[in-house]
């Protein structure tokens, strides 16, 4: 593997670059761990400075040249050193060198490793520091000793000491995009920073075992870690050089903490020697970090813990794991993740014996959405004899790790078991979630309907209603849907978690049907409940997350999806490997990008939920359809119709209420190859659909989807007996009556505006997008704006041009029709000569470089102003953004 592309630390490359080039003699020096990016940093900044301008010199500390004179700077030094001078002189001749050598250009000495100079070295470095003409820059190990001149350079106030931080989440992303040379989901990149810790050494060598041993997946050009750990040995060599050589004590005290934390301190102190734990945290083996008014103790790295496990033998592991399990339940078990910690240490140490403790605990992991442990207790509960109850857990987490056949057998095994009511009633909802929803079976909620008629409790059939209203509203069953749903609401006997998806099944269907605020109070009456119906139906959280992302998406609260996607649930469903929580939140964070023109992050989103949903088919169409639209908003046609293909193909019947966002999606992509008529089609057809359907409020985008492609005036000819001349215009002015939220009545006004040709209003219109975020609507009603005044010859073109230009600086690459119909019709040699004049370039040199006359260059530049509506050069970069070919 090559060197990588230098990465993120944006803001330190550029104040040290600005610190060298300044003139201003004040140094700046860099500090962090080892493995942490500082030298790559300095070798990256001074790689930019003017050479031509600056006397530039580096240097490379190291233990080998330590204990020379000078050897630290024999780089810069001339190699013909004067023999017989004292220690005092050969400074005075060293810096006359470094002088002489610079020929009057100010200098900049960058030394990496600064900690490691030897004395004299270190010396010339600070008079080097205090001379006006010269700049130090450095950087050093944070922890380590520092010679007391390279010490002075901060306390004397001549350098600036910047400590670094680790990678953010974000540059991690980006170095693994280098390494595998294609994007890697968020989930992936996000356990790999939290593992490395943001250290760039450590990452490469995690990143390259991995690769090695094949445990990147890629899926539809998405890369993803299959989270199984390989270290490499350089890795290994590396922790083990810092952890260092071991008492058996604090052995002892570093291997309970890797096997238990975090670990409270004070069980740790029980279990081993206090002066024990005290040398492990001087030395940095471990940390105490305050957690909920407790002190808990942690490695200090995540790697390290990874390595003590693996050097630990078998039995000592076990006798470890066991040991914790008896701490912590002598100690009463009290936190609330004690549960599920003793259940794991007992199941690994071998000394598991109770089948309901496996099974409470498989519960809990799967309350926080960690699906590989939920299932992996739930299969030692069932074979340590836990019967009917872990089976249903069983069978249900194999559900949630796409294996529904295998979870419908070991549900199936246990139906005899089945015989209260309660049981049965449980038993029925899981193999009709697994039929389902698992293996697509279209006859699951008829099935559901005739057994619940079989139960006697109220409740038990509130239980196995709440599943059919629910696939009945997914199959577009609509008024069944809500009618079973009400009825469940109706009846007091329903518990919180069947009346929790009766809620989410309304809830979705209002925020469909363009009933913003009654579907917002349902979401919030089900999220208040969320500590009473977790632990009994984790998974309603799902129904919840669709009903709540499909309300914000039609209403283009962009906000409230980003809300959505940095709480609670979305890391737990990231970092748990629940793939349709994470899967679906992808498909919403690309949609949230798409409304705000980001095309290259609605790709990357809905690449990545390609990818996690590749083997489901509940929201896999979905993914499609949103990678669909973010390539043809790209006008990557082929790419377009190439992911619409793959939607067709993943869609399933059990999801027809997803049909809105995939027919959008189809017309956006025929828009996209430039049969705008056929789009139309598609549209008006989605429109006459969504009508017959009362699902009024994705008949609004559909509608504004028309506006558009400049149809704001055209009939919808209904197939109907509706008004047979009503307009898209009209039409969505009715809705805009009727319809909760502000986003109707703005796509209505912008209809109107387009219909009647008016500048103004289309102006007024963008605005309103503007203010909600959606920076491609308000960018193509500006430029219908834009395109109205260049026309009619009225109106400020010039300002309107600007505004399309500001508001695409929000977007990166857009092929949108829209766009392309208001863009103005320059030649290929005028926005030639217009891409270099926006640049700066002179009439002149324009007309050098294309063997033009500077005559026939001015002619080009106005007959470009008076096309884009601008009054010259100073507004032509801004005029040019709203040209897609720019």
């Amino acid at each position: 593997m090559g060197p990588w592309r230098f990465v993120g630390r944006a803001a330190e490359l550029n104040r040290l670059i600005s610190t060298a080039s300044g003139g201003r003699g004040r140094g700046l020096i860099f500090g962090g761990s080892a493995g942490i990016g500082k030298s790559r940093l300095l070798r990256e900044g001074v790689a930019l400075l003017d050479t031509d301008r600056l006397a530039v010199w580096t240097a490379s500390a190291n233990l080998a040249t330590a204990s020379l004179p000078f050897g630290g700077l024999a780089q810069v030094l001339p190699t013909d050193q004067p023999p017989g001078l004292t220690a005092a002189a050969l400074l005075r001749w060293a810096v006359e060198a470094l002088n002489q050598q610079a020929a009057g250009r100010p200098i900049v000495l960058a030394i990496d490793d600064a900690h490691l100079l030897d004395p004299s070295s270190a010396a010339l470095v600070y008079l080097m520091a205090r001379d006006e003409g010269a700049t130090v820059l450095g950087t050093f190990r944070s922890g380590e000793q520092f010679p007391h001149p390279i010490a002075a350079l901060w306390t004397d106030d001549l350098v600036e000491m910047v400590e670094l931080d680790p990678m953010s989440v974000d540059d991690v992303g980006g170095l693994l995009a280098q390494m595998l040379d294609g994007p890697v989901d968020h989930a992936s990149a996000e356990r790999l920073w939290k593992l490395s810790e943001g250290n760039a050494l450590f990452l490469r060598e995690l990143v390259l075992a991995a690769k090695q041993a094949g445990e990147f997946t890629n899926k539809f050009g998405m890369n993803r870690w299959t989270g199984r750990l390989e270290l490499a040995p350089s890795l290994t060599d590396l922790i083990d050089a810092r952890i260092g050589e071991l008492t058996t004590g604090v052995r002892g005290v570093v291997e309970l903490a890797a096997f238990g934390e975090p670990i409270g301190f004070d069980l740790l102190i029980k279990a081993t020697d206090p002066a024990d734990v005290e040398v492990a945290e001087e030395r940095g083996l471990i940390r105490v970090v305050d957690s909920d008014r407790r002190k808990n103790v942690r490695l200090h790295h995540p790697l390290y813990g990874e390595v003590v496990r693996r050097r630990c033998p078998t039995v000592r592991t076990r006798r470890l794991e066991a040991q914790l399990a008896d701490l912590v339940e002598a100690a009463g078990a009290r936190r609330r993740d004690d549960l599920l910690r003793v259940a794991v240490w007992r199941l690994d140490s071998g000394t598991a014996q109770d089948p309901a403790q496996l099974l409470m605990a498989g519960a809990q992991a799967f309350a926080g959405f960690d699906v590989p442990l939920a299932t992996r207790l739930a299969r030692a509960a069932l074979d340590a004899g836990g019967g009917f109850d872990a089976a249903e857990l069983l069978s249900t987490m194999m559900m949630f790790s796409d294996q529904p056949q295998e979870g419908l057998a070991v549900l199936d095994a246990v139906e005899k078991q089945a015989t209260s009511n309660d049981r049965r009633a449980r038993w029925l909802v899981v193999r009709g979630l697994v039929s389902n929803w698992g293996l697509s079976r279209e006859s699951t909620p008829d099935e559901l309907a005739v057994e619940a008629k079989a139960l006697t409790d109220p409740a038990d059939q509130c239980r196995v209603r709440s599943f059919e209203a629910i696939m009945r509203l997914h199959r577009l069953e609509s008024a069944a849907a809500l009618k079973i749903a009400r009825s469940i609401l109706d009846r007091p006997a329903a518990s919180v978690a069947a009346r929790g998806l009766a809620q989410c099944t309304i809830a979705h269907l209002q925020a469909a049907q363009g009933e913003s605020r009654a579907s917002e109070r349902a979401i919030a009456s089900v999220q208040a409940d969320a500590p009473l119906w977790r632990a009994d139906m984790p998974y309603l959280q799902l129904a919840l997350e669709l009903a709540r992302g499909t309300r914000l998406a039609l209403i283009g609260d962009v906000a409230g999806i980003d809300a959505i996607v940095a709480d609670e649930f979305a890391d737990l469903a990231d970092a748990g490997d629940f793939r349709l929580g994470s899967g679906y939140l992808s498909i919403l964070r690309a949609q949230a990008a798409r409304l705000r023109g980001q095309s290259a992050e609605a790709l990357r989103t809905s690449v990545q939920a390609c990818a996690v949903l590749a083997t489901s088919r509940i929201y896999a169409g979905l993914a499609h359809a949103e990678r669909a639209q973010a390539h043809a908003m790209r006008g990557e046609v082929d790419e377009a119709r190439a992911a619409m293909a793959d939607s067709d193909e993943a869609q399933a019947p059990i999801m027809a209420i997803l049909y809105p966002w995939r027919e959008q999606a189809r017309a956006a992509v025929v828009a996209a190859a430039g049969d705008l008529p056929g789009a139309a089609d598609l549209l008006r057809r989605l429109v006459w659909r969504l009508r017959a359907d009362t699902l009024a409020g994705h008949e609004v985008l559909a509608l504004h989807d028309l506006v558009r492609l400049g149809l704001a005036a055209d009939r919808i000819g209904w197939p109907e007996e509706h008004d047979p001349a009503q307009t898209v215009a009209d039409r969505l002015a009715e809705l805009a009556g009727t319809l909760d939220g502000d986003l109707p009545e703005i796509m209505a006004t912008h209809a109107q505006a387009a219909a009647r040709r008016s500048g103004p209003d289309l102006l007024l219109a963008a605005d309103f997008f503007k203010a909600k975020g959606l920076w491609v609507y308000a960018a193509e009603a500006a430029a219908g704006a834009a395109t109205r005044f260049r026309e009619s010859r009225t109106g400020d073109a010039a300002s309107a041009t600007q505004l399309v230009g500001d508001l695409l600086t929000h977007c990166d690459m857009l092929r949108t029709p829209a766009l392309g119909l208001s863009k103005p019709a320059l030649t290929d040699r005028e926005r030639q000569i217009a891409r270099l004049a926006a640049s700066g370039v002179s009439s002149r040199e324009i007309a050098a470089q294309l063997y033009l006359s500077t005559r026939t260059i001015e002619n080009h530049l106005q007959r470009v102003y008076a096309k884009l509506g601008i009054a010259g050069r100073g507004q032509l970069g801004g005029a040019l953004r709203m040209v897609p070919d720019a």
